[in-house]
């Protein structure tokens, strides 16, 4: 199976997770299987002070896995390696019908840019970007030659996505 890889990037504060949200949300409607990556900034932890995981990743464990009957999570712990590339990322997601990555502005998959007035900055990324292939925004977008969507337009957008990474029903 050919990884289906899809993209939403933006400025802070333009929408993007609330564009993934849904964006999951409808292409499990469809019948598809959805994984995401979304990419931070900043420092995060998934795991609470006190618990067992906690205390192995604090003990020095590269890697913890934390297995229930409901779900399972691998966090591994860089101790000042290199961040793993997106590539690095893809290749440990288990089979699916698409991956849409959240943010990773400057890698080269096909995106979505999204854009608010309210965003942090509105500086337009797609000049500088060939691999934006569209545009989702919660404003009139003019002067350029990629298709523009209403940020709202979950279905047209999602209907976009499909044509554009070749997930089609047999």
């Amino acid at each position: 199976m050919t990884q289906r890889v899809f993209g939403i990037t933006g400025w802070k504060n333009s929408g993007k997770t609330t564009l993934t949200e849904r964006l999951v949300a409808e292409f499990a409607r469809r019948g598809w299987t959805v994984s995401t990556v979304k990419h931070a900034h900043h420092a995060f932890d998934i795991d609470q002070p006190g618990t067992d995981s906690f205390r192995h990743r604090a003990a020095g464990a590269g890697e913890v896995a934390i297995v229930s009957g409901v779900r399972w999570a691998l966090m591994h712990e860089l101790r000042g390696d290199a961040e793993p590339d997106l590539d690095a990322i893809l290749a440990r997601l288990s089979p699916c019908d698409l991956v849409l990555v959240e943010g990773y502005k400057r890698e080269r998959h096909k995106k979505i840019e999204v854009r608010r007035l309210e965003a942090r900055s509105r500086e337009p990324l797609a000049p500088g970007d060939p691999a934006i292939v569209a545009i989702a925004a919660d404003h009139a977008v003019t002067g350029t030659g990629l298709p523009v969507f209403a940020l709202d337009d979950v279905t047209a957008i999602a209907d976009f996505v499909e044509n554009v990474t070749g997930l089609v029903r047999n």
